[in-house]
């Protein structure tokens, strides 16, 4: 799952190699953060929140094909 959101902001931000992925364990499920450059934070968000939104419905719905929760934030 990790690889599968790296993949997809890898491709929308314009430096790819700043890019942290990390997922922990946790009770509530598994936690995924997202660090980008400061100046990618916007395009991870979108406007009005909408393309982390999106993120996270598609993680929630392959999760739950695995029968796990998964929580996508944006760290800076």
């Amino acid at each position: 799952m990790e690889e599968f959101v790296a993949y997809l902001v890898k491709n929308m931000v314009n430096q790819p190699e700043l890019l942290d992925v990390r997922a922990m364990d946790g009770a509530g499920g598994l936690l995924i953060e997202i660090r980008v450059a400061p100046e990618d934070v916007g395009k991870v968000v979108g406007r009005k929140g909408n393309v982390i939104r999106s993120l996270r419905t598609l993680a929630i719905s392959i999760g739950a094909r695995f029968g796990r929760r998964i929580h996508l934030e944006v760290v800076q």
